[in-house]
C-alpha cells in the first residue's frame, strides 16, 4: 500500500483504511507535507449509516466534499438526500469538466477521474425555487417541530401540543395555517374556551402569542410550504431504473435561505417522517439512504429541550433503519455533546483562527479527536481547499486512525448546472404531476367555520348555490361534504378517506402524525 520511504507512524495511519468490504474513496493521505499517493484514506460503505460530522469554515470544500461522497453512494446503489443551501450543488446531475486543477488532484491522490453526472431529482419547499413542491400538512408536522419554526417557549410548546390533542381527537385535519388559526380561534371562544378545560386549557394570553407568531410567520411567506399534496418522503428512497444508481435528492433552498428556521425544521420533518415509516433492519451492510442535513447549527440554535431530545433520539434509533445522517457545520461545538458522540465518521476541513473565539473553538475541536501523531492545531490552520482532517468507523466498528486526507475531485460538475437544465429536469419528472398544483380541500377552517349554531336543527344550512352531493362514509358527520368551499376536496379525495373523525392520530417522538399519508 505504501511505499517503504514512508514513516512507520503513517504506514500505522494507512493500514488502518486498509478494508477489506465495499468502500468510498475519500482520498489519498498527507504526511509531512506530501501527499501519498498509495495510501487510500476510505471509508466502509456499512458505516456510512453509523451517522457522521461534516465541517470546515466557509470556502474550505465542504460542499464539495458532500458531492464526493453523494455521487459515489449513487454509484453503489444508494440514495441521497442533500440539501442545497446556496444554489450550487445541482451540478452533481451532470459530468464534470476535465481540466488541469482536475488532472493535478487526480495524480496526486491516485485517482482515476473521468466525468459522470448522478440521476437526480430536484426539490423546492414549497415550490418556492426551482424544484418539485414539497410540502406539509401542519397536522403531520405536529406541535414539537411547529413550536421550533413559530419561536415559542416551553409553556407555548405545551399549549400548541394541547390545539394539537384537540384537533387530533375531533377529526379537524390542519392541513394549512389558515387551520391552525381558526382552532386556536375557536378553543379562546365564548363557545370553544370550555373544550380544553378538563386538561388544563390554555390562557387568552398564550393563545394570543400563538396567533401573533402565526400571523407573522404568514407575513414572512410560509404558507405556501404548509399544503397538499403532502409529501411522500420515500421518494428519497428510491433507485434509477435501468442501473440502479441511488437517486440523488436535491433540496433547492437557495430562494428561502433567507428563512433558515423554517427550512432546518422542514429537514427535521423529513427525517423524523422516514423514521416513523421505515422498518428496522437491523445494521445492514449498506444504507437505505444517506441524508446530509446542512447548516445543522440552525436545528440547535434556540432549540426547545423537547426538540433536542427529539433529535437525539432520532439520531440514536434511526440508524437501525438504515438511514445515515451526516451533520454539515462550521465547528463540532455547534452540535450538542448527546449528538455529536453518536457521530462516527468525521470530515473536518480547515478551521481559522484569527479570534480568540475561534481560538477556543480550535482547541475545542481538537479535543473531540482520538490522540494522533499529528500537531492537530497546527494541521487544521494549515489545511487547504479540498484537504481535511478524517477519521471513520472501521469495518469491525471502531475508530480509525486520524488522517490527514486530500481530497478526491468529484466527477460531477463542480458548480450549479444553467437555469434551463434544471428547469427542464423538474418539469420532466415524474414526481412534478404529482406534486406540482397545490389543492384546498375542506379541512378545519371550513368546519368550523360553517359549523350549525348552537340552536340550529341538525339538517344543515343550504349553500347559496346548488352542489352535487357526494356519498359519504356512515360514520362521517352530516353535513361536512357539503360545507367544503371550492374544489379542492374532489381533487385530493384519497387523502380524506384516511381521517379518522374522532379519533385521536398517534404522534411520533417529535409529534409528528404516525399515520401514512398516501
Amino acid at each position: 500500500m505504501t511505499t517503504p520511504t514512508t514513516p512507520d507512524a503513517a504506514r500505522t495511519i494507512a493500514q488502518g483504511y486498509a478494508f477489506t468490504g465495499p468502500a468510498l474513496d475519500l482520498g489519498a493521505l498527507l504526511w509531512d507535507g506530501r501527499c501519498l499517493t498509495d495510501a487510500p484514506v476510505r471509508v466502509p460503505l456499512g458505516m456510512l449509516g453509523r451517522h457522521g460530522l461534516v465541517a470546515g469554515a466557509t470556502g474550505t470544500g465542504k460542499t464539495k466534499t458532500l458531492q464526493l461522497i453523494a455521487e459515489q453512494l449513487s454509484a453503489q446503489g444508494v440514495p441521497v438526500f442533500l440539501a442545497d443551501v446556496k444554489g450550487d450543488v445541482s451540478g452533481v446531475s451532470a459530468p464534470g469538466t476535465a481540466g488541469d486543477r482536475v488532472a493535478r488532484r487526480a495524480a496526486e491522490v491516485g485517482q482515476e477521474w473521468s466525468p459522470q453526472g448522478c440521476p437526480a431529482e430536484f426539490y423546492a419547499l414549497g415550490g418556492i425555487g426551482p424544484g418539485v413542491p414539497v410540502r406539509a400538512t401542519v397536522t403531520s408536522f405536529g406541535p414539537v417541530l411547529f413550536s421550533k419554526v413559530l419561536g415559542l417557549n416551553t409553556t407555548q410548546e405545551q399549549s400548541l401540543g394541547l390545539i394539537f390533542h384537540y384537533a387530533d381527537s375531533k377529526g379537524l385535519e390542519l392541513v394549512d395555517l389558515k387551520d391552525l388559526r381558526a382552532v386556536v380561534a375557536f378553543l379562546t371562544s365564548e363557545e370553544g374556551k370550555g373544550e380544553l378545560k378538563g386538561i388544563g386549557g390554555i390562557s387568552p394570553a398564550t393563545a394570543g402569542v400563538i396567533l401573533r407568531s402565526l400571523t407573522a410567520f404568514e407575513a414572512e411567506g410560509a404558507g405556501p410550504f404548509f399544503g397538499e399534496p403532502e409529501f411522500d418522503t420515500a421518494e428519497l428512497l428510491r433507485t434509477a431504473e435501468g442501473d440502479g444508481r441511488g437517486i440523488v435528492s436535491v433540496l433547492e433552498l437557495a430562494a428561502v435561505q433567507d428563512r433558515p428556521r423554517l427550512f432546518s425544521t422542514f429537514l427535521m420533518w423529513l427525517l423524523a417522517d422516514l423514521f416513523e415509516d421505515l422498518p428496522e433492519v437491523g445494521d445492514p451492510d449498506r444504507p437505505k439512504l444517506v441524508f446530509f442535513l446542512d447548516e445543522a447549527h440552525l436545528l440547535f440554535n434556540g432549540a426547545s429541550k423537547a426538540f433536542l431530545e427529539a433529535i437525539t433520539q432520532t439520531v440514536r434509533l434511526i440508524r437501525s433503519k438504515g438511514v445515515g445522517i451526516f451533520f454539515v457545520t462550521q465547528t463540532p461545538r455547534d452540535v450538542p455533546a448527546e449528538v455529536l458522540g453518536q457521530l462516527g465518521n468525521r470530515v473536518q476541513h480547515a478551521l481559522r483562527a484569527f479570534t480568540p473565539e475561534d481560538a477556543k473553538a480550535l482547541k475545542a475541536t481538537v479535543r473531540t479527536f482520538p490522540t494522533s501523531p499529528y500537531d492537530l492545531e497546527e494541521l487544521l490552520t494549515g489545511l487547504g481547499t479540498g484537504e481535511a482532517v478524517v477519521t471513520v468507523l472501521s469495518e469491525n466498528g471502531a475508530p480509525t486512525p486520524v488522517a490527514a486526507t486530500r481530497l478526491r475531485a468529484p466527477r460531477s460538475l463542480m458548480g450549479p448546472v444553467a437555469p434551463q437544465a434544471l428547469d427542464a429536469a423538474v418539469k420532466g419528472s415524474a414526481l412534478y404531476a404529482r406534486y406540482a398544483q397545490a389543492v384546498d380541500r375542506e379541512s378545519a377552517y371550513e368546519r368550523l367555520s360553517e359549523r350549525p349554531a348552537p340552536a340550529a336543527a341538525p339538517t344543515p344550512t343550504p349553500a347559496p348555490a346548488p352542489r352535487k352531493r357526494e356519498e359519504r362514509p356512515e360514520e362521517e358527520e352530516p353535513g361536512v361534504v357539503e360545507q367544503v368551499m371550492g374544489s379542492g376536496v374532489f381533487q385530493s379525495l384519497a387523502r380524506s378517506v384516511g381521517t379518522q373523525i374522532g379519533r385521536e392520530i398517534t404522534r411520533s417522538l417529535f409529534g409528528t402524525s404516525k399515520r401514512r399519508r398516501r
